[in-house]
């Protein structure tokens, strides 16, 4: 691990303001014991969902990445995480069935590689995306299939090596910005831009969905190790974003 990335082990007396973002980072691929572990807490519908997955590599992943989530969860609102129920929104954006300090616990789950990251919130929407850098993504005309003529054209303009870092800065984004607002690939990704150069901030620069947008979301880059972009979005002001390491 790079010593300068911010991700810590959790304090004992964990709290979330509702200033503060907590995003949270595991390692998909978990001992056998482990993985047991995470499975026990899984409902009958999710259990039932890995056994319908045809590679074992993709449905260790599952079990993983959901059995922490449960676990996540679980200990910010008090319960253990096999008594969590989810509801989901008409376009499948899952939800928790319980409040923290009578507000919604906003959270959002995406994992690349062997990395799962986890966003928690409270009172606001949210969403992050992780991705492992596949440098001939940048060059196979992906970009210009579903980004917007200007974010093609500041991508484009950039030295070749550096290609490969905005292609990934600009989908991570537009992938956070989407799953917050919940409302899965109804919003074209082509109709909004975010910033992707590299080492410039994170920034939702303009929607033509909704033109309030860009002052109503707050985008993040996560600092993750190399080889791997992620983003995170917010509704409203982000405040403070804590890093936490998740362990078994």
């Amino acid at each position: 691990m790079v010593p300068s990335l911010p991700w810590h082990s959790p304090p004992p007396d964990l709290t979330l303001p509702p200033q503060e973002i907590h995003v949270w980072r595991a390692l998909l691929h978990q001992p056998a014991k482990h993985l047991e572990r995470l499975e026990r807490v899984l409902s009958m519908d999710e259990r039932a969902k890995a056994s319908r997955f045809r590679f074992e590599h993709n449905r260790k992943d599952y079990i993983v990445a959901r059995g922490v989530l449960r676990h996540i969860l679980g200990a910010y609102v008090s319960r253990r995480p096999e008594a969590l129920q989810f509801f989901y929104s008409p376009y499948g954006k899952p939800a928790l069935n319980a409040e923290l300090r009578g507000q919604k616990v906003g959270f959002n789950v995406s994992h690349s590689g062997g990395y799962a990251l986890y966003a928690i919130a409270i009172g606001r929407e949210i969403g992050i995306d992780v991705e492992r850098v596949r440098p001939e993504a940048a060059q196979d005309g992906v970009a210009e299939r579903f980004f917007s003529p200007g974010e093609v054209a500041s991508l484009r303009a950039l030295p070749p090596h550096a290609q490969t870092i905005a292609f990934f800065n600009c989908w991570t984004r537009k992938e956070a910005y989407i799953k917050a607002r919940g409302e899965g690939l109804s919003l074209p990704l082509n109709q909004f831009d975010v910033s992707l150069v590299p080492g410039e901030p994170a920034r939702l620069l303009q929607s033509r969905v909704d033109p309030e947008d860009a002052g109503r979301w707050t985008l993040h880059a996560i600092p993750l190790e190399h080889g791997y972009v992620a983003a995170l979005a917010a509704e409203g002001p982000a405040g403070a974003v804590m890093y936490w390491n998740w362990q078994p």
